[in-house]
């Protein structure tokens, strides 16, 4: 953080001498975006495509949410959108952006995600149920700014991989990259389990360790990406970004309010169905005067044997019988 480019450079250099001859190749993916066939189609399919997969499988290993994950998908779309004049390797064709990305890659990763959460019964996340939630929302609303919040910082992490890689000039299968990644990865398991326990339980009234912990990690790097690649950002479309910040906020606050009607109206049908299935039950034993033998074999079996079975008569055949014999005597 308290170094220059040349320097951090040098260090590296030190470390992986084959750094210091390395250039991060160009490669535009946004040509000729009406030429669309097979051959190109699978061309496209790269390092980065399963890397979009097994990132999105592991995201939904953690989220535990289709709405939340399908959220941030789609946001990350747009992220590129707004930073590909500082990034260029982040241009490419709709179709790519759309079909490849978003709904094969990214939409199988999730879905396996989801899948592998269901097989191994792991613990599901509700986060419709966040405290203080309300269907009437504004731009200043505390539940819209903590999902903005979250998702933010997510992307910034994201976006910290792409400027880190550009400015310093390490090929993406580099150990230094991929150490990164699986650091992240790693650092990100409590930190969301610590955010969705701050978000979703009254009882609970500060952020945990690790959720700190992960802020102060996005923030260093975004920090050392401004300044090692400062003549970069100097180059920043200032439009770009607001316009960027305001599509964020208004993706977030539709997320929560689709999340939560769905949620509700969820909730209401399961309500219904076991009303439903309570009075089905209440008919049928009402049409059914005679006890279930099941549960009542006990009774069924003391009231069963006749007064003269001796000792195991039934109480109230005892009691008249007693009441007969002392009779008997007073006469």
């Amino acid at each position: 953080m308290f170094q220059n480019l040349k320097v951090m450079k040098s260090m590296l250099g030190w470390f992986y001498p084959e750094l210091l001859e390395y250039h991060i190749p160009e490669k535009d993916y946004a040509v000729n975006c009406s030429d669309i066939t097979l051959e190109r189609v699978w061309g496209h399919v790269d390092v980065f495509a399963f890397g979009h997969f097994w990132g999105w499988t592991l995201k939904a290993l953690l989220i535990r949410h289709y709405g939340i994950c399908w959220t941030i998908s789609v946001m990350w779309e747009f992220t590129e959108l707004a930073f590909y004049h500082l990034l260029p390797n982040l241009a490419e064709c709709w179709w790519d952006a759309i079909f490849l990305d978003v709904l094969i890659c990214n939409g199988l990763g999730i879905w396996f995600g989801m899948y592998l959460c269901k097989k191994l019964e792991m613990r599901s996340y509700y986060w419709e149920s966040i405290k203080y939630i309300y269907l009437r929302y504004s731009l200043n609303n505390w539940q819209a700014q903590t999902s903005r919040s979250s998702a933010d910082t997510r992307e910034i992490a994201e976006l910290n991989t792409f400027f880190l890689k550009h400015i310093l000039e390490i090929p993406t299968d580099h150990p230094l990259s991929v150490a990164r990644l699986l650091l992240i990865a790693t650092i990100s398991a409590p930190t969301l389990r610590q955010y969705y326990t701050y978000v979703t339980d009254p009882r609970c009234c500060r952020v945990g360790t690790q959720c700190w912990v992960f802020c102060a990690i996005t923030l260093s790097e975004a920090i050392v990406c401004v300044k090692l690649g400062s003549d970069l950002f100097a180059l920043t479309e200032i439009t770009y970004i607001i316009a960027w910040l305001i599509f964020q906020l208004l993706l977030s606050v539709l997320c929560v309010y689709l999340c939560v009607v769905y949620a509700r109206r969820l909730k209401n049908n399961q309500r219904h169905e076991f009303e439903a299935a309570s009075q089905k039950e209440a008919a049928l034993r009402e049409r059914s005067p005679k006890k279930s033998k099941s549960l009542n074999f006990v009774q069924d079996y003391v009231d069963g044997i006749p007064a003269s079975g001796g000792t195991h008569a039934s109480p109230s055949r005892r009691r008249s019988k007693r009441a007969t014999c002392n009779g008997d005597k007073r006469s």
